[in-house]
């Protein structure tokens, strides 16, 4: 584990765009608010870790420090991140934590990426308090997690949901004449895909599908070539892959050169990132994935601007938002406490909205079940949302043109 602190990096930046105050530079010698992070700077879901959550937490703080800081004990506090690599294994994560928690003293910590890893974090955060948001995590065991653990919050919604968006689209497309019953289904073997996977079998065979083709293979596999020979040799209608970044783009790689021929194609996590475009061009015109967004709200675009003009980089078409958001709930939570009082901070976002940049956010239970986005589509360049659940802004679906 590498501790590093971009406090400084973060205000050189700022100070280069002409974003900084006075106030918040002389504050730099120690009147500071300390954020841990606990990222996959190595290992399988780096990727993923690079494009959903680190340009938000740099983008998030260069905003808030440009402003003087945040609002605690009656001043201003700038922000400053201590960040480990736990190189994307849960126990290397766990010992960062305890570390952040009683050597580097941080006053709160911002959630890991992936439901694997907010899982199996969720009892070291409780154990010191922190509100754990835990965006990156999709699964059927809301309530009893936060029963478990009542500093910890969803706001993806839960695993039925995520698959009924899904099974919602596939109906459509069934009843436009696009496709008919037959579903070669994948899964990555970790807690986010099996979970899917387990959750979508009943529930689209309850819909009249019938999967023709079953598999899931292991996180970072070298080789995604049988899986999708296996799948064309089923001679689905429809393929559907409760993937991760990695094998995302490994599936569609080899999808591309099998020329899986379906006319639906759906893969998870990594289908809404910029480089899935950059990579395949337009042979992903039609593909399906998780999340999407409607990036026409004037919230929506001021947030992609600021994020490229901050960071250098383009957001994602579904989770990066939602990132922000939290980071944004958070912020208006310490504010509204006015100190660090980490348990005062859970008991006001279990009891309170938020303004965020993907519209109103308040939780029910520690779940934010009633406003997100499940099912996107890629459309000119744009991965849009055709299936939500609250949010009523999703286009309609259309049939995928080939590769």
């Amino acid at each position: 584990m590498g501790r590093r602190t971009f406090m400084k990096r973060l205000m050189e930046g700022a100070t280069a765009l002409g974003i900084v105050s006075f106030l918040a530079a002389s504050a730099i010698a120690g009147d500071t608010i300390k954020f841990g992070v606990v990222a996959h700077k190595t290992g399988p879901l780096a990727g993923g870790e690079a494009v959903t959550h680190t340009p938000n937490i740099e983008m998030w703080v260069k905003q808030v420090n440009a402003r003087g800081g945040l609002n605690v004990d009656g001043g201003k506090k700038l922000i400053e991140i201590v960040e480990y690599d736990d190189k994307t294994n849960p126990g290397e994560h766990i010992k960062a934590v305890q570390r952040l928690a009683t050597q580097d003293e941080v006053d709160f910590m911002l959630s890991p990426y992936g439901t694997g890893f907010n899982v199996a974090a969720a009892p070291i955060y409780a154990k010191y308090g922190f509100p754990l948001i835990a965006v990156s995590a999709i699964t059927n065991k809301i309530e009893e997690l936060s029963k478990r653990f009542p500093n910890m919050f969803f706001t993806l919604g839960n695993t039925t949901g995520f698959v009924e968006g899904v099974r919602d689209t596939l109906i459509t497309m069934r009843d436009s004449g696009t496709i008919g019953n037959k579903i070669a289904m994948v899964n990555v073997a970790d807690a986010f895909g099996i979970e899917l996977a387990d959750t979508a079998r009943p529930i689209l065979a309850e819909a009249g599908f019938e999967i023709v083709y079953d598999k899931s293979y292991p996180l970072g596999t070298p080789d995604i070539s049988p899986v999708i020979k296996g799948a064309k040799a089923a001679k689905p209608d429809a393929f559907v892959a409760w993937s991760y970044p990695p094998d995302t783009f490994a599936l569609t790689e080899q999808a591309i050169i099998e020329d899986l021929d379906v006319k639906v194609f759906y893969t998870a996590v990594a289908t809404a990132f910029p480089a899935y475009s950059g990579k395949f061009g337009n042979k992903i015109e039609g593909n399906l994935g998780a999340g999407g967004v409607n990036p026409d709200t004037p919230a929506m675009q001021n947030y992609r601007k600021e994020h490229k003009e901050l960071t250098g980089k383009v957001p994602d078409y579904w989770a990066s938002a939602t990132y922000y958001a939290s980071l944004q709930i958070l912020e208006q939570a310490i504010e509204a406490v006015g100190t660090v009082d980490r348990s005062a901070t859970v008991d006001y976002i279990k009891n309170n909205s938020f303004d965020t940049v993907i519209g109103t956010i308040s939780f029910d239970e520690n779940n934010n079940s009633d406003r997100y986005w499940s099912v996107g589509q890629w459309r000119d360049g744009v991965f849009r949302a055709v299936a939500d659940t609250g949010m009523g802004d999703s286009v309609p679906v259309v049939e995928k043109s080939g590769w």
